[in-house]
């Protein structure tokens, strides 16, 4: 199969336009000046359309020369065909022929009585007719010599008649001559009836037919006539003679030889035009081109035999044949018969390039004149690019300004305040007091947020990867919102899957500030009902888990209808993270008043609220939900929700965290404790509410019983184990007082061994209770954390306090970490170091101060006294990054020679921006806190370095 040339010239033109560009493109990155460049671009598309026009000519008489060769090579197939065909039939007749001169030496003059006569050789020359299909007859000529003519015509009835062509009309056999007297005589004796009329003619005496017959018996072998008028017919034709021998002659017999063994000559006549228009019948579907057959025997003067004279349609194919007669050639010449037409591919495919390179030109003078407005446009984006560049550093430099410049004025006045509490005050001193310590906290808590807010937006926000405990932090958040959830007297519980590692690698930090978010939202929505928070591992979820909050109302925390979450999270996909990390959701339901429709689609807009109205009533800058949102995002999760307007909001999120490789379990911790292996007993109708009980009561090792009723209680208690504990849910206990004081009236009366503790879970804030008499059993304010809960329960049954909670030192004993040790506070602003170091002291660590980098380093050249130092960051003379710097020179010079000289430096700084943890990490310190500050917080940072 040939290569499509067609495409082969596209290539090469796409191949030829993609150089010319490159091209363009070099002159326009290299060209100065705009005036230069525009004059080029003129030139370069003058070229272009010129080159265009070039290759447009080109392409047509390329295509034009293909489709000549094309229309050659289609004649010359054509014409090959035709003449393969012509003389194969050819070839088969002549075959025959010879066939036939061999039956008639075998059975006419091998037999003393001939076995063949006329009748007989004209029907069997008829009914094998089929086998010469190109013949138009078939004769027999005997030789007879001059001496047996006579004795020969007596024979055969007849007289030997000289061969005269007459036409057709005008032929009578009585009326031609005798054949005139010669040495030897070729009288026909046999015909086909076709050329019946040839018989008693001499071959000899015709000039064509003499030479033929002389060469035929000389050669041995078939051979041709030149095209001659046949007999009574007049149409040219061509006969085949065959010499027959009266034996067999070896292939190197004389000619002498093979004349004195000849017998006589057997012909076949080949009318030319029939035969070639017969053929030309079997390819009537192709009758597309002239033929014309030639005996080119004299090739100055060649003969027609076939066709006729036909105009000039540009192409002439010869093909040669051969009609074994070494001595004749011939050939058949063919034409077209219509001229060549019009090249429409060429023409087309040539206009079409010229039009395209005029296109191409325009789009390229277009395209110049954009590039020029787009390299204006751009000059003048790079100038408004620097300008917000610029504008975002002076930001930047301002919010750290500011943030500095606020938050250490704000240390002293939160410090002073803190101080103040410490010393006697009235009741309405006190008031004062702590109100001003809410506003300040509440300011700080604002420029958090609008810091946090910048360090998202200029993507300086990076997360820890560190150690926590996740029900700890819970444990905090609940009681960060215990207050305000026992005087709305709404439920607020927390409950995390026993399938959640206790000890996780992140960032608690950020984790914490995102639950503190959600759920301070919830708090400030929400007047009646509850607010639950969950968490799970993912795959957990989608198992379809336990304590799941259910559309119906019997299967929430308070029975109120809720926000479903499982609507909000269809299509969610988590993220996969690494083998060893695990994905946990978070969700946080309330019972609030919902998020209206048209408000839903932008709860995560910076600093958008739902409407004006909620901003006069509950306050809020509204970029709590977007922080949360980008803190989320840095943790590979997502956050979603689903909000019914009077119905309640739940809100959901995932996290990615890392399972650090040794798992710290509490098991160990739950065994020391006073309750371990306890058995208690949670009376409540609610199996939601009753499984968030049983969760914080099994964190203290003991085993945990859930029955609906005071009735089943009293069931429970008559059986053999033994019961520590009972509590009971208020909603219980007040739903019918005198059933509730029979169960206790029971209770008291029941021959126990151990006699099990009474206890009230209630949501609203008080003590002991009294009705008919009768004081109610103590009371366990939720929600429930585990040290609350460790708390109340040591002090009603009377064990020892110290004892560890949850895994925690408690504080009397964090207390004692402090004492007699010698902290260095290095700030230049003497509010700062008073507030930092009455903190120290009223741990008991005894305190030294410095106001510079310079003095700190002078206190702390080893050797020193100094177990730890809280440095400042910003400075004069020398900030505190450079300072420590110089420490960690001078330790690691010393450690040369004493090993292990490290003293912990710890930040203290009010730029939360600039001074984050990586960078305090990278110039030696150890940790750092940020102002304001509180006295458990530089507790707390400094304390774990005396564990």
């Amino acid at each position: 199969m040939k290569p499509d040339k067609s495409g082969n010239i596209w290539v090469k033109f796409v191949g030829i336009f993609s150089r010319y560009t490159s091209m363009i493109h070099h002159y326009y990155q290299h060209i100065g000046s705009r005036k230069i460049r525009k004059t080029w671009w003129r030139k370069l598309l003058i070229l272009l359309i010129v080159l265009g026009t070039i290759i447009s000519l080109w392409v047509f008489l390329y295509l034009r020369s293909q489709a000549l060769e094309k229309r050659k090579e289609t004649l010359a197939n054509m014409c090959d065909e035709r003449a393969r065909m012509l003389q194969d039939q050819f070839n088969v007749s002549m075959n025959h022929v010879q066939a036939m001169s061999i039956l008639i030496s075998t059975f006419h003059h091998a037999k003393n009585h001939s076995a063949i006569d006329q009748e007989t050789f004209a029907k069997y020359t008829e009914r094998t007719a089929f086998e010469r299909p190109l013949t138009s007859g078939v004769a027999y000529a005997v030789r007879v010599l001059h001496s047996e003519r006579e004795q020969f015509e007596k024979q055969q009835g007849w007289t030997i008649k000289k061969m005269t062509p007459v036409s057709k009309d005008k032929y009578n056999p009585a009326e031609l001559e005798p054949s005139p007297i010669q040495p030897e005589y070729a009288p026909v004796i046999f015909a086909q009836d076709t050329v019946a009329h040839v018989i008693s003619l001499d071959m000899l005496t015709g000039k064509e037919d003499r030479e033929n017959v002389l060469r035929a018996r000389a050669l041995g072998k078939g051979v041709l006539t030149a095209p001659l008028d046949l007999i009574k017919s007049n149409r040219l034709g061509v006969i085949l003679t065959f010499a027959v021998y009266n034996r067999d002659l070896p292939c190197n017999a004389t000619p002498e030889e093979r004349i004195r063994a000849t017998d006589g000559y057997l012909g076949g006549v080949f009318d030319i035009r029939s035969l070639v228009e017969k053929l030309l019948q079997q390819l009537a579907s192709k009758q597309t081109i002239y033929v014309n057959v030639f005996d080119t025997t004299n090739i100055s003067n060649p003969i027609s035999m076939y066709g006729t004279e036909v105009l000039d349609t540009g192409l002439q194919h010869v093909s040669p044949l051969s009609f074994g007669d070494p001595s004749r050639k011939h050939e058949m010449r063919c034409r077209f018969k219509q001229k060549p037409p019009w090249q429409v591919l060429a023409i087309s495919i040539s206009i079409g390039i010229f039009v395209i390179t005029l296109l191409v030109g325009h789009i390229i003078h277009a395209t110049v004149n954009r590039i020029a407005k787009v390299e204006d446009d751009f000059h003048e984006m790079s100038e408004l690019k620097k300008h917000a560049e610029d504008a975002d550093l002076a930001k930047s430099q301002f919010l750290a300004t500011v943030s500095h410049e606020i938050r250490t004025p704000m240390n002293g006045v939160l410090g002073m305040l803190d101080m103040l509490m410490d010393t006697v005050l009235d009741v309405t001193q006190q008031d004062y007091v702590r109100t001003a310590q809410a506003s300040g906290k509440a300011l700080v808590s604002l420029i958090n947020a609008v810091l946090d807010q910048a360090k998202i937006e200029s993507g300086k926000l990076e997360l820890e990867a560190v150690r926590f405990e996740l029900r700890t932090i819970l444990d905090d958040v609940l009681s960060l919102f215990a207050g305000k959830s026992q005087e709305k007297g709404i439920e607020l519980a927390a409950y995390v899957s026993e399938k959640v590692s206790e000890t996780l690698v992140g960032d608690p930090g950020r984790f914490r500030q995102i639950i503190t978010n959600l759920m301070g939202n919830s708090i400030k929505f929400t007047e009646k009902g509850h607010i639950f928070v969950t968490v799970h591992l993912f795959e957990e979820v989608m198992e379809s888990i336990d304590v799941e909050t259910e559309s119906s109302s019997k299967h929430t925390l308070s029975g109120l209808p809720v926000a479903h979450r499982n609507r909000s999270r269809e299509g969610f996909r988590p993220v996969v993270g690494p083998s060893e990390s695990i994905t946990l959701i978070v969700s946080v339901e309330d019972t609030g008043v919902g998020i209206p429709l048209d408000a839903q689609p932008r709860i995560f807009t910076p600093f958008m609220q739902v409407g004006p109205s909620i901003s006069r009533i509950h306050g809020g800058t509204g970029i709590g939900l977007s922080i949360s949102k980008c803190l989320v995002n840095l943790m590979n999760g997502e956050i979603w929700f689903n909000s019914i307007p009077k119905i309640g909001s739940t809100f959901s999120f995932t996290a990615v965290f890392s399972n650090p490789k040794e798992q710290q379990i509490n098991g160990h911790i739950k065994s020391k404790s006073l309750f371990y292996n306890m058995l208690a007993i949670v009376v409540d109708p609610k199996p939601i509410r009753a499984e968030v009980s049983k969760y914080h009561i099994q964190r203290l090792g003991m085993h945990v019983k859930i029955v609906p009723s005071l009735t089943g209680m009293l069931s429970l208690l008559t059986k053999s184990q033994t019961v520590h504990l009972v509590l009971v849910e208020e909603e219980v206990w007040d739903q019918d007082l005198s059933n509730s004081l029979v169960f206790v009236y029971k209770l008291r009366n029941l021959d126990l061994k151990i006699p099990p503790k009474l206890f009230l879970l209630t949501n609203s804030i008080g003590g002991s209770r009294q009705s008919n008499g009768v004081t109610s059993p103590p009371v366990i304010t939720k929600p429930l954390r585990v040290s609350m809960l460790a708390g109340s329960l040591q002090r009603t049954m009377g064990g020892n306090k110290d004892n560890a909670r949850n895994g925690e030192i408690p504080k009397l004993s964090l207390s004692k970490l402090l004492i007699g040790r010698k902290i260095l506070v290095v700030d230049d602003n003497i509010v700062n170091l008073r507030v930092a170091a009455g903190a120290l002291k009223k741990y008991g660590a005894e305190v030294v101060c410095a106001d510079s980098g310079r003095k700190a380093i002078s206190l702390l050249e080893p050797p020193h006294s100094f177990d730890a130092c809280f440095m400042d960051i910003q400075m004069p003379e020398m900030d505190g990054f450079e300072a420590t710097q110089k420490i960690r020179e001078m330790e690691r010079t010393i450690n040369s020679h004493i090993s292990n000289w490290h003293v912990p430096i710890l930040a203290m700084t009010a730029d939360v921006i600039q001074a984050t943890h990586e960078e305090c990490s990278k110039y030696g310190m150890d940790g750092y806190v940020s102002k304001p500050f509180e006295a458990n917080q530089l507790y707390q940072e400094v304390s774990r370095f005396f564990l």
